[in-house]
Order: C-alpha cells, then sequence, then structure tokens
C-alpha cells in the first residue's frame, strides 16, 4: 500500500458504526444511474462499484433501489430490492466490493410525486405522495390515505431485510431533494390534517415511523443511515431549518427512532448553513451543524474535488477543485466520512490518487467519461 502524504492521512483511518467498520472516511455518493434492466443489477453494476472500490473508496453507496411498492419511481431499468434475480445481482454487487476490501450500503428510494405524471414503470399506477402536491404546491397524482402509511413503513423495512439478507453493509433511506420522505417534511408538499401534517413535529411523524420500522427489521447493530436536505429538486432555494434549533427539533425524532449516521445533502460542502449567525458559528456548515445538533456521525457532501456546484442539468467539462476546504472542515470535525460524487464517476481512482499525493491528475468531470462509467 502506498504510503498516505501527510495532510490527508487522518482521513485515511477507519469509521466504526456499530457493525460496520470502512477502511476510511471517504464515501461514493449515490448516483442515479438507471442501467439495471427489469430493475435486476448484472454484472455490469457490479463491475461499476468494484471499481471505485479498487479506486480507494472505503463506503460505497449505492444509487436510489426502489422499494417494494408500486408507485416507487418511474424506471423500470432502476434497481430493486425484491425478487429473487435482483437480490442475487445485489449478493454478487456487495461481495465485489467485499473483495477489494470496502463496505457497501443500499440507499432505499421512494420518488413519491417526483415520480411524475407519465412513468414508464407502472405507467398505470397513479403517482402518490403526502397531499398529491408537486414541488410547486400543483395538484400531481394522488395523496397516500392515512391507512397506506403503515403498510408503506413495512415496505421499507422488507426492502432493508432483504438489503441486509443480501449482504450490505448498512442502509440508507433516501429522505432528501424533494422525494416521498422529503415530501412529507416540506410544508409546501405537506397539508395535510391527520396527524401527519400541519406542524413540523406532525410532518415528521412518517419519516419517524419508517426509520423504526426499518430498526425493527435489521435489528439493533445494523446500521441505519438517513440524507436529507434542505434543498429539493423544484426549489434550490427550499428550507426545511433556518436555526439550528429549528435543525435540532428536525432531527430529534429520528435520532429516536434509530438513526446511526446522518448524511445531509448540499449542493456544495463547504458553505455555510446559517450564515447570519456571528462568528465561526455563522460560518459552520450544514455537516458541521448536524454533527452538532444530533450528536451522531455525519456524512458531508456536496461538490468535492470540483470547482462548481451540483447542477442535474450540468453538461459541461468541470475543472477539478482542490481539496483544503475538505481537510480544514475535517480538522474542525464538522463530518465523519466525506463522500464524493461525480468526481468518482469520470475518476474511480480519485481517493488512491489523493492518498499518493497525485492531484495533479484529477480529471475533473467529463459529461461522456461520466456517461461512460455508467457501463
Amino acid at each position: 500500500m502506498t504510503d498516505v502524504r501527510p495532510d490527508v492521512a487522518p482521513l485515511f483511518e477507519p469509521f466504526t458504526v456499530k457493525s460496520l467498520t470502512a477502511p476510511n472516511r471517504f464515501a461514493m455518493a449515490p448516483m442515479t444511474r438507471s442501467a439495471s434492466p427489469g430493475g435486476v443489477p448484472g454484472e455490469d453494476v457490479a463491475a461499476y462499484y468494484r471499481r471505485r472500490a479498487a479506486g480507494g473508496v472505503g463506503l460505497i453507496i449505492t444509487e436510489g433501489v426502489f422499494i417494494p411498492h408500486e408507485a416507487a419511481g418511474g424506471q423500470s431499468a432502476v434497481p430493486r430490492l425484491t425478487g429473487d434475480e435482483s437480490l442475487a445481482g445485489w449478493s454478487a454487487v456487495t461481495e465485489a466490493v467485499h473483495q477489494e476490501g470496502a463496505v457497501i450500503a443500499a440507499q432505499l428510494w421512494h420518488q413519491g410525486v417526483e415520480r411524475g405524471a407519465d412513468p414508464e414503470f407502472n405507467p398505470d399506477v397513479e403517482s402518490v405522495s403526502p397531499s398529491g402536491l408537486a414541488g410547486d404546491a400543483s395538484p400531481s397524482g394522488r395523496a397516500l390515505a392515512t391507512g397506506e402509511l403503515a403498510p408503506l413503513a413495512d415496505q421499507y423495512a422488507t426492502a432493508a431485510r432483504n438489503a441486509r439478507d443480501a449482504g450490505f453493509d448498512a442502509v440508507e433511506l433516501h429522505g432528501a431533494h424533494g422525494y416521498l420522505l422529503d415530501q412529507f417534511l416540506w410544508e409546501r408538499t405537506n397539508i395535510r390534517s391527520d396527524g401527519y401534517g400541519g406542524s413540523a413535529a406532525d410532518r415528521l411523524r412518517f419519516p419517524a415511523e419508517v426509520v423504526r420500522a426499518v430498526r425493527a427489521a435489521v435489528g439493533p447493530d445494523f446500521p441505519v443511515l438517513y440524507r436529507f436536505s434542505q434543498w429539493k429538486q423544484a426549489d434550490y432555494t427550499a428550507t426545511l431549518a433556518d436555526s439550528p434549533a429549528a435543525l435540532e427539533r428536525l432531527l430529534a425524532p429520528l435520532v429516536e427512532a434509530g438513526v446511526d449516521v446522518f448524511h445531509p445533502s448540499t449542493r456544495r460542502h463547504y458553505v455555510p448553513a446559517f450564515p447570519h449567525l456571528e462568528g465561526s458559528d455563522g460560518e459552520l456548515s450544514l455537516a458541521g451543524w448536524t454533527k452538532r445538533v444530533s450528536g451522531l456521525p455525519v456524512i458531508a457532501v456536496g461538490s468535492v474535488g470540483l470547482q462548481t456546484e451540483f447542477k442535474p442539468s450540468d453538461v459541461r467539462d468541470i475543472e477539478p477543485a482542490p481539496v483544503e476546504a475538505v481537510l480544514r472542515q475535517f480538522a474542525n470535525k464538522e463530518f465523519d466520512v466525506i463522500a464524493v460524487g461525480r468526481a468518482l464517476l469520470s475518476d474511480p481512482e480519485w481517493v488512491n490518487k489523493l492518498r499518493a499525493g497525485r492531484q495533479d491528475e484529477f480529471v475533473g468531470f467529463n459529461i461522456g467519461k461520466a456517461l461512460s462509467a455508467l457501463y
């Protein structure tokens, strides 16, 4: 193993939470690929994740994987976590990652209203959400009935149990970016009056019930990660919490329900969460505030190693960026793990290059290279 350059050495210490131990503090961020025809991850998917594990990533977080609900998503080539064929495919993926010395978490996904009005997968099934509202508050799909919520939480639990049985080391609940769990949290998309909407505490009720169902399904020692965000696909300026106190109120019920690690998703990892605060508090990132108010380990993410923030429609060549902000935040104890996204699509060896001090070989992000990495 190549010696580690001294300034990044702390990021190459192991990270442990419950039964999971990652060999370093680098994660591969979840990125949708739609490369599993029929919902079944094939040999190419196993090779894709193996390359990133071999390239030095300690923790792989998969692309979003649909839970076994008929309206979970709109694309048939997004992988699933149900059925013998899909589970066998995932077993091959987890084995490939483990052979390279890394660990892997499955991200459990329900798109809710973001599935759209014209889904390609299960087109005859109407999209569902808390209140039948899209991110711009316009009518879309239908509202989930109160009686549907407990069975839906159980479907998250089934997916989590299947992930554990397929060899995954953890699961992550996708509660960010305006998808189903986030739709419950956001007052624009949740106007329910049945105890699952209204106050911030009531909007948290269903996501917390999902966490509890997953925790009961996988047992006390299997790590449960939770991804959340302020921004939504429909509104980059949206907020769920406008102060540290509001953030603590948001996260505390999820901690109590059984979350082990938070993954606050930001478009730029170094941007202050609450810049209106005075002094160093006004400079602290969302990851830093999440760690401070929750007391749990945190995964930071957002344009790591690149010059520009994440934009889904951005097809430009994006230049690599220095990692000094990552090193500064880690030294400031703002996060425990740093997730790398687009940089790893173009350059599977990104982590190993950083380890060896070969940053001059970073290739940035090129849409052509990213697309070729899908196969």
